[in-house]
C-alpha cells in the first residue's frame, strides 16, 4: 500500500477566539498536492483512492476529539440494527454510534465540516480525483463522527449509489480517523475488496491524522468486518463526508440499490435479504 505523508495541510495553531473565520486547510499547499498526487489516486487499486498521512496535525486531532459527544445510543442517527439475513443472525454493522446533528458538536468541529463542503475544499476534491462538479451534502446522510465500539464491525459492502433525497449520484467518501496511539492489533482497518469479491487487496490501519478518499460505486467494496479488539474505554472514532454529482459516466451507471453486503470468501447466508443483498455465491 502506497501511503503519502504529505509537509502540513493545515495551518498552525487551528481555530482559535481570534482566528474565528480563518481556513483550517493551506489551500495552497492542497492544490499542490492535488496536482502532484491526481495520478496516484487514478492508479489506486482496487479501485482509484489514495491513503494521506497527516492529514491535519496532532493539535487539531486533539480539539476535534475533545468536540465529539461520547458514545450514546439515544443520539443515534444510522441504524445500527441492519442484518443480512432474514434470520438476523449476520450482522451487517455492529456497535457503531453515528452522529450527524450539528448542534451535538463543539465550534471547531462544526467549522471543520463546514470547510470541508465549502466550495475551496471541494475544488481541491475534483482536482486530486479528476470528478467535475462534485456537491456536498448538507443533510449528512451516513456521515459526520463515527464511533465504533469494541467488539464491533462494519461488514464489507458498497454504498446506496443514489441519495434517497436529492436524487445525486454518490462519487465520493472521504475518512480522516483521530485514533492517536491506535496498535495493530486494535484493528479496525479499512479493508478495500477486489471487484469480485475475492480478494481484500488493501488494509488500512485507522491510526490518528490519516485521511482516506475514494471513488464509490456500485461495485467499490470496503468496510471492517473484524470485530474491533481495542480496550473497553477506546473506540475507533473518525469523521466521514460523502460527496456527489449530478449523474456519472455511463459505464459506471447502475439501477438505484440499497447498500450492497456482499457474501466473502467461505461464506454461505442461509435466507439472504435480496433487497440490499449482491453477490450471493451459487
Amino acid at each position: 500500500m502506497s501511503i503519502i505523508k504529505p509537509p502540513s495541510l493545515t495551518r498552525p495553531g487551528g481555530l482559535n477566539d481570534n482566528q474565528r473565520g480563518s481556513f483550517l486547510f493551506d489551500y495552497d499547499a492542497l492544490d499542490a498536492f492535488a496536482a502532484e498526487h491526481a495520478a496516484s489516486y487514478k492508479a489506486g487499486a482496487p479501485f482509484p483512492h489514495i491513503v494521506i498521512d497527516d492529514f491535519i496535525d496532532d493539535d487539531l486531532v486533539d480539539a476535534l476529539l475533545a468536540g465529539i459527544p461520547q458514545p450514546d445510543a439515544n443520539k443515534q442517527t444510522r441504524d445500527n440494527s441492519s442484518y443480512v439475513d432474514e434470520g438476523r443472525s449476520v450482522p451487517a454493522q455492529r456497535s457503531k454510534v453515528g452522529l450527524r446533528e450539528e448542534k451535538d458538536f463543539s465550534p471547531l468541529l462544526r467549522h471543520l465540516l463546514w470547510e470541508m463542503n465549502s466550495p475551496s475544499f471541494i475544488l481541491f476534491l475534483e482536482k486530486i480525483t479528476g470528478i467535475a462538479n462534485l456537491l456536498p451534502d448538507p443533510k449528512m446522510l451516513g456521515g459526520g463522527t463515527h464511533q465504533t465500539l469494541p467488539g464491533g464491525l462494519l461488514r464489507v459492502h458498497a454504498d446506496f449509489n443514489i441519495h434517497r433525497i436529492y436524487n445525486l449520484d454518490r462519487r465520493l467518501n472521504l475518512i480522516i480517523y483521530l485514533n492517536k496511539d491506535w496498535q495493530e492489533e486494535y484493528g479496525g482497518h479499512l479493508e478495500l475488496w477486489d471487484k469480485e469479491v475475492q480478494n481484500c487487496v488493501e488494509r488500512v490501519l485507522p491510526i490518528a491524522k490519516r485521511c482516506v478518499i475514494f471513488s464509490t460505486g456500485s461495485e467499490t467494496w470496503h468496510g471492517h468486518p473484524q470485530p474491533l479488539t481495542c480496550p473497553e474505554g477506546r473506540a475507533r472514532q473518525s469523521i466521514a463526508l460523502y460527496y456527489y454529482t449530478n449523474g456519472r459516466p455511463e459505464h459506471e451507471r447502475k439501477p438505484r440499490h440499497k447498500t450492497l453486503w456482499p457474501e466473502l470468501p467461505g461464506e454461505q447466508i442461509e435466507n439472504a435479504n435480496i433487497e440490499g443483498f449482491s453477490h450471493k455465491r451459487k
